[in-house]
């Protein structure tokens, strides 16, 4: 394995063409894709997909009946298949063919100047400015499914007079490619309008499980008309988990009645991957690097993709002319670094966009709002109880506890809320604590927590109680436990339930105290919200001003500081206890956390996409709302540190996941309540992930 071949990773690189149409001349087409096609071979592409007709041009009208161009189109794919006998890439290529005493629109195949298949388009659209039906036919049941190609696919200059066992004969109709050295890869095809019906022959390939879909288009342009492909393209994608390239004819066309865009995109399960120009007048080529471990993992975790194909097969619902043939070929792509065509954003939780993040910051707000509402709603409106540090979690979980009390029509004096001073506790956090309390008019009071650690580590003969500087787990555990069952206690004496803080990276990172700690609480509002979210939530419910002037200017003085638990006193230098320093920037374990939660990814693939996404602080972009301050970049042996760390304590600390409380998920990363997203024995070994990793990266970096 290369760690840094994109093939080697699960990936496999795509192009979409769309170059200037000569119509009704097939050998100046054909000129036009030879040297596009030179580019996608020596750009390291596996499939690259051409417009509809592009052999031929789409917009010749009654010229598709006549012999001249029918034999010059032949006497094109000839040069076509001569021209590209060194070239790694499937070319997907649009022309019109003699079959059967007809004329098809079809899809030609060729992989190293070998013709793979021919796939006629389904669906010919007759209606308002098309009318197909009279030059083409469509497949029916007594169309032959092979199609003889000896006169423009042999190097024979008599292939007429050939015996029929000698003739060269491929598949025709809808076929599948299914790449032998590219594990994933199986390519479906179809032609423009095809994916305009309901039922498109793109669901019927998927469901045969191909992956990646390719649609040669002729699409004429109208004000609009772009959006609804993207529309198309992107649903399909979507709801086929598959990857979509699209490509559509450009200019050269006949304008007598209409005009063409050279509209080209490529999605990934509804993600867009690349789009390219429209309306230019020179050969455009897009590329993207999709992800073939990507689309094999949602298909085997949604189960009902496949439920649907066996529906459709027992139920006759798939007619067996339109079920595809398999044409099996190695590919043989580049194994050496040919450099990564996608973008992979650092922060796969909280998008970079904008407006999506405002968009995600108000759902995910109003998602943990209504479910503490209706929890409080269903048991009969008690008090919440809440420790408040100071910190992140627990001010996220208090503006969202005051928002649940003003949906429900509460004061929000019915927020009980607590500050519990510990031996490690700054005077700054502690101010942070109160000024949040006051400004939110909730019920606030302090307790201080150390005289009760002090009895408690004397009590167990702790050294520190005996005048040792010993900073052990027990001593930080005794003041987490503490707080805790004082919380508990208080809920008990006030009729209230114990709101828990902790959130989804603590979770999958186990940094919480277990039992009678802040692993435990009656409701979990903040379980399912991952780190480097809650800090863009507090900003948001800042900048949207959900509350008055005061709490934001409280909220915005505590979502800057540094991450701690405050357990362990500052050293004499006055350096503070650093969650990060001991578990790891939360930059880096979430993003792992998102790729092997939601994507199941192999560790080596998270590694080389952090490295993609982290190594260089100029590549790609951040978070609108995120500081420049903490921008940051991390090299391979720092990311490959933390991953091993984080294998380790997400398989060690399970039995804190499967005793979790109620709480509601909020991402669409996942979720690792064992009622949810994450079920998983909590006494096996992340051994063998973790050996993964190190394979895949020895002699890359000093262990």
């Amino acid at each position: 394995m290369n760690f840094f071949n994109i093939y080697d990773q699960g990936f496999a690189r795509v192009a979409a063409i769309s170059f200037p149409v000569h119509p009704a001349c097939p050998h100046k087409n054909v000129e036009e894709i030879i040297s596009a096609a030179r580019q996608c071979h020596e750009h390291g592409v596996s499939v690259a997909v051409f417009p509809e007709l592009s052999v031929s041009g789409y917009s010749l009208d009654d010229l598709f009946l006549q012999d001249v161009l029918l034999d010059n189109v032949e006497k094109a794919l000839q040069t076509l298949r001569q021209a590209t006998t060194d070239m790694a890439p499937l070319l997907v290529v649009g022309a019109p063919l003699r079959h059967f005493h007809r004329i098809y629109n079809c899809a030609v195949i060729f992989h190293r100047g070998r013709v793979l298949a021919v796939i006629p388009k389904t669906h010919l659209p007759n209606y308002r400015e098309f009318y197909e039906k009279r030059y083409f036919a469509t497949l029916g049941p007594h169309t032959p499914r092979h199609i003889d190609i000896t006169p423009w696919a042999c190097d024979l200059s008599d292939a007429d007079n050939l015996a029929e066992s000698d003739r060269l004969f491929v598949p025709f109709g809808p076929t599948l490619i299914e790449a032998t050295d590219i594990p994933g890869f199986t390519l479906g095809v179809e032609i423009c309008e095809d994916m305009w019906v309901p039922v498109s022959p793109a669901s019927i390939a998927a469901l045969h499980g191909a992956t990646v879909l390719a649609n040669l288009s002729a699409s004429p342009t109208t004000v609009g008309r772009a959006d609804d492909r993207d529309l198309y393209t992107r649903s399909a994608s979507a709801r086929l988990n598959a990857a979509y390239i699209y490509a559509a004819a450009g200019l050269g066309e006949s304008s007598t009645d209409l005009t063409w865009d050279g509209h080209t995109v490529i999605y990934e399960a509804g993600d867009l991957l690349a789009q390219g120009p429209r309306f230019i007048q020179d050969t455009h080529i897009i590329t993207a690097d999709i992800d073939l471990d990507r689309l094999r993992t949602e298909r085997s975790r949604q189960g009902t993709f496949q439920d649907n194909a066996d529906f459709l097969a027992v139920n006759g619902h798939t007619p067996t002319d339109f079920s595809p043939v398999r044409v099996q070929v190695s590919l043989t792509p580049p194994r050496e670094d040919i450099g990564f065509e996608r973008v992979v954003d650092r922060f796969p939780f909280v998008p970079n966009d904008p407006q999506r993040l405002d968009h995600d910051c108000y759902e995910a707000y109003n998602i943990q709002v209504t479910a503490l509402a209706q929890r409080l709603r269903a048991i009969g409106q008690p008090k919440l109880v809440i420790g408040v540090s100071g910190g992140l979690d627990s001010t996220h979980a208090l503006i969202v506890a005051a928002h649940a009390m003003d949906q429900l029509k509460r004061p929000r004096t019915d927020i009980l809320a607590y500050t519990m001073p510990g031996f490690a506790t700054s005077p700054e956090t502690l101010a942070k604590a109160w000024e949040l309390g006051r400004s939110l008019g909730v019920s606030f009071e302090e307790i201080d927590i150390r005289p009760a650690a002090r009895q408690m580590l004397a009590d167990m003969k702790h050294p520190y109680a005996h005048g040792t500087d010993l900073y052990d787990v027990t001593f930080e555990n005794v003041q987490a436990g503490l707080r805790t069952d004082y919380l508990f206690r208080l809920a008990n004496h006030h009729g209230g339930i114990v709101l828990g803080t902790g959130d989804l990276s603590e979770l999958a990172l186990g940094w919480c105290t277990y039992g009678v700690g802040d692993h435990m609480s009656h409701y979990g509002v903040n379980a399912g919200v991952p780190k480097t979210l809650i800090q863009h939530l507090i900003r948001w419910a800042a900048s949207s001003n959900q509350f008055d002037a005061r709490v934001n200017r409280a909220l915005l003085s505590i979502v800057d500081q540094e991450i701690s638990p405050e357990l362990i006193p500052a050293t004499s230098d006055g350096h503070m206890q650093s969650t990060q320093e001991r578990i790891g920037p939360y930059n880096l374990q979430d993003f792992t956390l998102f790729y092997i939660l939601r994507r199941g990814a192999r560790p080596s693939k998270i590694a080389f996409l952090a490295h993609h996404a982290w190594s260089d602080i100029s590549r790609g972009n951040w978070p609108a709302t995120f500081p420049s301050s903490e921008k940051v970049a991390y090299d391979l042996s720092t990311i490959v540190r933390w991953e091993r760390l984080f294998l380790s304590r997400y398989f060690s600390q399970q039995f804190k996941r499967s005793a979790l409380p109620n709480g509601p998920k909020v991402v669409a990363g996942g979720s690792l309540s064992p009622r949810g997203d994450w079920r998983m024995p909590s006494d096996v070994s992340g051994a063998d992930w973790v050996a993964e990793l190190d394979a895949a990266v020895a002699g890359l970096i000093e262990n």
